[in-house]
């Protein structure tokens, strides 16, 4: 199945549910002069992990964006599995950000949104969804909803996936294979696999934070 276009945003994620949805820090600069609590708060849209937060925060200032997201990946890497928990917790459900349903026609319901944080990998500018009775559109919500449902009841976390990188047109195949191949997972093999697609999705939206 071809993504429709108005999936083309599933790479780009918001912030985790229940983070600030905008930020007031700016650029490298403004961000290396915030106090520490004003630099963690803007940190926390990017991964909802205090530790990982705190931990970059604290290791101001950085002479490039290159060496705070290499500073990232490396609070990524060193979360506990309670630190982890408490960034999973913080994803929005169903954890698939960018994914509006489409527009209802006047007169019709319009259906409730695949909600996500900032993102699970994503950022601003959504295009419009298409209408709700094109072909396959409401089919392959309807498909992602199940598959995350089953998805949660096994891991009890919301599933996040990152896309950059991943061409658009062909977004919803890997979001949908994703999560097939990752419903079989044992719960230890997909720790791993949800850490490694939250390091990517945090360093994403930390780049963009910092554009």
């Amino acid at each position: 199945m071809r993504a429709p276009r108005h999936l083309s945003h599933l790479t780009s994620p918001g912030p985790a549910r229940g983070l600030p949805e905008e930020s007031t820090v700016f650029g490298l600069d403004h961000f290396n002069a915030q106090p520490p609590d004003a630099a963690e708060h803007a940190l926390l849209a990017c991964c909802g992990s205090r530790r990982w937060a705190r931990s970059l925060a604290g290791h101001r200032p950085y002479p490039d964006v290159a060496a705070l997201l290499a500073a990232a990946d490396e609070a990524s890497y060193d979360l506990s599995p309670a630190d982890l928990a408490e960034a999973l917790a913080r994803e929005s459900a169903p954890g698939l950000p960018g994914l509006p349903l489409p527009r209802a026609r006047s007169g019709e319901e319009r259906q409730p949104a695949l909600a996500g944080p900032r993102d699970s990998c994503r950022g601003s500018g959504q295009p419009d969804a298409v209408p709700a009775r094109r072909p396959g559109v409401l089919a392959a919500h309807t498909a992602l909803r199940a598959a995350h449902a089953a998805y949660e009841s096994r891991f009890g976390h919301a599933f996040v996936i990152c896309l950059d990188g991943v061409d658009p047109a062909e977004s919803l195949d890997h979001v949908l294979a994703g999560l097939r191949t990752r419903l079989g997972h044992e719960p230890e093999k997909e720790r791993a696999v949800v850490a490694e697609e939250l390091r990517r999705l945090s360093r994403g939206r930390l780049a963009r934070l910092m554009a």
